[in-house]
């Protein structure tokens, strides 16, 4: 069974939080990125990409309190949920994203993701324009659009 991912989405304005990330596994076998690609070579050569702030729902958690939990421990940010946004796939795994209000606190990146920084998984916290999505290669790339009206819709006119 697939364990489902929930998704912190904060926005300031016409920018979204991502955490940049660079992850290089031993092997392409181990790589979902490598696997997704069709990639040939034993090894993996590593991937720069961006996501949202999330992670997996714990047993017995619902998708809300687990996305509040991963923006919390991997952002050290506090807020509430505004309502879900969308879901759909990251990674073959059910995937839900919700929007935040009442966000309070400076991103730092914290957690597991601060403590496993390494010349082969890096994370740096950054606020990204709609511009910014395709060269960040936000993942999954079909939540590009969606925040991207998202962001658009709450611009001021």
């Amino acid at each position: 069974m697939l364990i489902p991912r929930a998704v912190a989405v904060v926005v300031d304005g016409q920018q979204a939080l991502v955490i940049k990330r660079f992850l290089k596994h031993r092997a392409a076998d181990a790589c979902v990125m490598c696997q997704d690609r069709g990639e040939a070579e034993p090894g993996c050569p590593g991937h720069h990409y961006a996501v949202l702030p999330g992670g997996h729902v714990e047993e017995g958690e619902s998708a809300e309190i687990a996305a509040l939990r991963e923006l919390r421990e991997e952002t050290t940010l506090e807020a509430r949920i505004e309502r879900l946004l969308w879901t759909g796939r990251h990674n073959g795994r059910p995937a839900s994203y919700f929007l935040m209000a009442d966000v309070t606190g400076t991103a730092e990146l914290s957690g597991p993701e601060a403590a496993a920084q390494g010349p082969d998984d890096r994370y740096t916290l950054m606020w990204a324009t709609a511009d910014a999505f395709d060269r960040l290669n936000l993942h999954p790339a079909d939540i590009r659009a969606p925040l991207a009206r998202l962001l658009q819709e709450r611009s001021p006119s």
